[in-house]
């Protein structure tokens, strides 16, 4: 069995960090805190990066309409049915969760911390949208609580970033993971596979550039297209290649291959909403992905970090 999972995977996977940090089921609460982006807003550029969905990358989150408060009981209310005994972490997860002044932040941080049983806060955002007070905020805050901030990476290759338009700079990710780590915050990283034009060879790439900074875990995607969005026209103009199922089982297991064994896999697969989806379909389901992973990685008998041990040798 590989050594960082409770099921035979063979990957370090959220539930066995949980488990170990926590010693009980720990339950990640989508929340939807209002914030937009410098990426909508003009401060750094307009209209979002293409894929983003009206909701932020929030779809599963919480009912915007209602307080955070009201969205963390009502999502609470029915998890707790099934796992009675469950911790919570809250989870900020749509637009970027740090873009508002600091007493904003604080207040809606904390009214959800309050609540009992949370044993900490995951926050997505931009590495371009952390303001030192922020960055002085969370690291206080770590000392109560859990923090987790999950950055937007995507991809390291300048010609798709400025083509997704994501409009910060690999340097400055790499300067946040720093100040982040620095004030021992765990950092989370999204990657996104099947970006249009990039080749197999610059996913891997993404993820080896990655294996050599000091995060704490990752997400990795599959390319949503979905409704109403700038890549949704892209696709109907271009028809880009979209990755086969087969493919991105692939690609994801050599990229696990180069990720150092302690890295935590936070997502392996994407989580659309059918109703917006429009490619690719294989998506919706979500298990037979994770399933096909598992025995994929079985039959070649290989696991995370595996080619890092054959590098080492």
């Amino acid at each position: 069995m590989f050594q960082y999972s409770l099921d035979n995977k063979r990957y370090h996977t959220l539930n066995y960090h949980y488990k170990e940090k926590y010693h009980c089921k720990v339950i990640k609460v989508s929340l939807n805190a209002g914030f937009t982006c410098p990426n909508i807003d003009g401060k750094v550029g307009y209209g979002g990066c293409i894929y983003c969905s009206k909701s932020g990358s929030g779809d599963f989150g919480g009912d915007i309409s209602k307080s955070l408060s009201e969205q963390f009981d009502e999502i609470k209310e029915k998890l707790s049915k099934k796992w009675p005994r469950g911790k919570y972490i809250a989870y900020f997860q749509a637009h970027t969760n740090t873009y508002a002044p600091l007493s904003v932040l604080k207040e809606k941080y904390e009214s959800v911390l309050k609540k009992d049983n949370v044993i900490g806060i995951a926050i997505a955002t931009r590495p371009d949208a952390i303001e030192d007070e922020v960055l002085d905020y969370l690291e206080e805050l770590n000392k109560n609580t859990d923090v987790t901030v999950e950055l937007g990476l995507q991809t390291i290759h300048e010609d798709t970033a400025k083509l997704i338009n994501r409009c910060h700079s690999l340097n400055q990710f790499e300067e946040m993971v720093k100040k982040l780590r620095k004030r021992n915050i765990e950092v989370v990283v999204h990657i996104i596979n099947g970006l249009p034009y990039e080749t197999k060879e610059m996913m891997i790439e993404t993820v080896k550039y990655l294996n050599h900074l000091d995060i704490n875990g990752i997400k990795i995607h599959m390319l949503n297209i979905v409704k109403d969005t700038p890549l949704a026209t892209l696709y109907q103009e271009k028809k880009f290649k979209v990755l086969s199922k087969e493919e991105y089982i692939d690609i994801v297991i050599q990229q696990l291959e180069y990720l150092r064994p302690e890295i935590v896999i936070h997502r392996i697969t994407s989580d659309p909403d059918p109703k917006n989806l429009i490619e690719p379909t294989w998506l919706i389901k979500k298990f037979c992905v994770l399933n096909d992973i598992d025995k994929e990685m079985k039959k070649r008998n290989t696991y995370q970090g595996k080619k890092l041990e054959k590098n080492a040798l």
